[in-house]
């Protein structure tokens, strides 16, 4: 996922001094019973004004390895740090996930390559299943260590292009868990029947979330679907339906550069004026 870079970071995806560091702790999950026969790393970032005295929001991130990374095009904990500090956006403890492998041992470093086979299944499948898995397996083994909110206005999800429609679809199909969507270069396009969504939006239910879209003029145009072409449908759908939404299109690729430079202004408006109860 490399192409061109040209957004550039500013200073809030940058360390500074006298800001306080979360902590960034790796785990393995490897007895899963919603996507039985895979095995997966994921991280938990927990910022320095957590306090077990008061429950944290939470954010949740697809193919974590690309969001925790302090020198790729995210660089969350970094973000994380300095909005929190700032007050622009709640405590928040990170929970960064990769998609399963199908094999006897996990690869020795987290990354695209070797392709986690059961990616796709899991992210681009419009069912309850991914969302399960979250709420059955990782979450409560995360709130074992940590106490994190219940209220689904205080519980974010994101992800970029399968990662993007699989971070919608948890919200979608349960927005009593989650109500913050941020997709970025998100795949609502034929890989697996994600081209319905901008349909499905129109005529059900209007649900009680707060989506973010990020996408390209430059991003793919494949057997799939036209990405750039996708994202203005969903946003169009979310505008017809009064959704609490923003979409920012931009020049890029099918990459994390434009994603990954503007996702403290992203944060900050996915959380805004979001307290935690106390």
């Amino acid at each position: 996922m490399s192409e061109e870079k040209p957004y550039e970071h500013g200073p809030d995806s940058e360390r500074h001094e006298g800001v306080p560091r979360g902590t960034v702790t790796d785990h393995k999950w490897l007895d899963s019973k919603v996507f039985p026969g895979t095995i997966r790393r994921y991280s938990v970032y927990v910022p320095a004004q957590y306090s077990p005295d008061k429950p944290a929001a939470l954010m949740v991130f697809q193919d974590g390895h690309a969001y925790v990374s302090e020198d790729g095009d995210m660089r969350v904990p970094v973000v994380f740090d300095n909005l929190i500090h700032a007050g622009d956006m709640p405590v928040t403890i990170g929970v960064f996930i990769d998609p399963g492998h199908k094999k006897d041992a996990l690869p020795e470093v987290r990354g695209w390559n070797p392709h986690p086979e059961n990616r796709s299944v899991e992210y681009d499948t419009l069912s309850d299943a991914y969302a399960e898995f979250l709420l059955t397996e990782i979450i409560p083994e995360v709130a074992k260590e940590y106490r994190i909110t219940d209220d689904p206005d205080g519980r974010a999800i994101c992800g970029l292009s399968s990662g993007g429609i699989c971070a919608f679809t948890v919200a979608w199909e349960r927005p009593d868990a989650f109500r913050k969507v941020l997709s970025h270069i998100g795949s609502f396009t034929n890989i697996r029947g994600g081209d319905a969504y901008p349909g499905i939006i129109r005529k059900a239910d209007k649900r009680p979330l707060r989506v973010f879209l990020q996408d390209g003029s430059a991003d793919l145009d494949n057997a799939h679907g036209n990405w750039p072409l996708a994202n203005q449908q969903m946003a169009a759908a979310l505008a017809f339906r009064d959704y609490d939404h923003k979409f920012v299109y931009g020049t890029g690729a099918h990459n994390g550069n434009h994603g990954g430079a503007i996702l403290p202004d992203s944060l900050r408006w996915l959380w805004r004026d979001y307290q935690l109860p106390e």
